[in-house]
């Protein structure tokens, strides 16, 4: 059978890869292959950072309120069609099509705040600093920038930071993920259409040979990455012994803490989005939940049948709550981490192995698990699980909840459920993690904050957008001057 093959896009122009080994894009919940993905050589990749260089003069000088208004097109295109987007995340990704539907919203989001760019990348001027003397502070931006993405948010998270890198002044080259990278081509193919210079917008695909060219491109000014921490400490260290600027988001485990005082029927069910949707495959997922005093049983056993009454199948279909996590691999991986925590002394309350979905028998389902008594330094709680699995453990009281939240190596997200004012803002002064929810499940940050990571979960200084974009994307000049005459 043949399938689509994928093209880099460089230049302008969709080509096709001269690699000679492709890879397969399988739908998950299916496991059939839609199309094939190049690993497209270091030589292409010289090819597409060469064309954004040579577009960099041009799309520089041209005004920032020129170059906003290809980003008000780009909106409306992905508008149009956010539809046939969030069926391909859908097929490629697996998550259920409202998931992958809201994933382009906040993709959309992101470009809407990036508009304001006239506004966002002003400098500061002081006049008079000593006598007849003025300094001036201006933005600039870097050249060639660059995004390695993850399989996960195919659709939202190169908008994190593309509509940045060109409102700023910047030419782009994206890589996307070797799972998923069909998202990417639709939302090139937008960007195809809206008429920008040659050069401005590049594609290639490929894995860790086409990354490595990546980070050691002397004409890569700067590196965004999102995806395992190992990964993201890697592609952080490279980048930045080439003399790069990187922004790099690697894993999570966050924990969400439940005092007895929360509205347990509520928790639960805000609880069981955050740890199952999207299967489980997202870094904000909730993955460790922290019961102190008497919530530990009412909590446990909301959850228990929040995790049982969820639909699980194909993400198309009718009515279905989650999906498949990506790949045959994957779900082998999550089910050996959780027979780990059974073998560290937890106890499986509800066990998603081994789950059948009638019609996609041949697809990587696994259903939403729970295991409680999970114990602090074990393999459960301190690894990425990146699964719908959620472990519970129990915390006398709110003090050693947050040093337990502080025990990690992560620091992306930790959220309480709570209706006491003290204890939110003692969670809220404390816990040692970048984004904090008060009483939600899933903290993520809108468009207009940056998506803040600490510790293991994040390598850099400037988050993605909002300011920390501009930021990121620009380089700070002072001007002092005095005129004579």
């Amino acid at each position: 059978m043949s399938h689509t093959q994928l093209l880099n896009y460089i230049n302008g122009a969709w080509c096709r890869s001269e690699a000679g080994e492709r890879l397969p894009i399988v739908n998950p919940a299916t496991a059939e292959t839609m199309a094939t993905m190049p690993l497209s050589p270091a030589a292409e990749v010289d090819a597409a950072v060469r064309a954004a260089a040579n577009a960099f003069r041009e799309w520089r000088q041209t005004p920032a309120g020129e170059r906003v208004q290809y980003l008000f097109r780009l909106k409306t295109l992905l508008e149009e069609n956010l539809d046939d987007i969030a069926r391909t995340i859908t097929n490629e990704c697996g998550k259920t099509y409202t998931e992958a539907a809201g994933e382009v919203r906040r993709g959309i989001e992101n470009v809407e705040v990036a508009c304001g760019i006239p506004t966002l990348m002003q400098g500061a001027y002081s006049e008079d600093i000593a006598r007849g003397i003025d300094e001036i502070l201006i933005r600039q931006p870097l050249g060639v920038v660059a995004a390695i993405t993850p399989f996960n948010f195919p659709g939202m998270i190169p908008l994190w930071f593309l509509p940045y890198a060109l409102a700023c002044g910047n030419t782009f080259v994206l890589k996307p993920s070797d799972k998923t990278p069909m998202t990417a081509q639709k939302i090139c193919g937008l960007l195809a259409q809206l008429g920008l210079p040659q050069g401005v917008v590049n594609l290639v695909n490929g894995a860790k040979e086409t990354v490595d060219a990546l980070l050691d491109h002397p004409e890569v000014r700067a590196i965004s990455f999102v995806g395992s921490s190992p990964v993201a400490k890697y592609v952080y260290s490279r980048a930045t012994a080439n003399g790069k600027r990187a922004q790099c988001q690697g894993g999570a485990k966050n924990p969400l803490i439940v005092l007895p005082d929360a509205d347990l029927e509520e928790v639960a069910r805000v609880a069981a989005e955050s740890a199952f949707g999207c299967a489980g495959q997202r870094c904000l997922a909730a993955s460790l939940a922290i019961t102190v005093g008497e919530a530990t049983r009412t909590f446990t056993q909301a959850m228990a049948e929040a995790a049982v009454s969820r639909r699980v199948g194909y993400g198309l279909d009718e009515g279905i709550e989650m999906g498949p996590v990506i790949r045959a691999e994957s779900k082998a991986r999550i089910e050996s981490l959780i027979q780990a925590g059974v073998d560290e002394g937890a106890k499986v309350i509800v066990d998603g192995r081994s789950a059948r979905i009638p019609s996609y028998e041949q697809g990587y389902f696994l259903k939403p698990t729970i295991l409680e008594a999970v114990k602090p330094g074990s393999q459960l709680a301190q690894t990425e699980i990146f699964g719908p699995v959620l472990g519970v453990m129990a915390a006398r009281d709110i003090d050693e909840a947050i040093a337990i939240v502080n025990r990690q190596p992560y620091g992306n997200m930790a959220c309480l459920f709570t209706r006491s004012g003290a204890a939110a803002r003692q969670f809220r002064y404390e816990a040692q993690v970048g984004n904090l929810g008060i009483n939600v499940g899933v903290a993520a940050p809108m468009a207009f904050f940056p998506f803040c990571g600490t510790k293991e979960s994040f390598f850099g200084d400037l988050h993605g957008q909002s300011r920390d974009a501009v930021e990121f994307y620009t380089e700070k000049k002072v001007v002092v001057e005095r005129w004579l005459q």
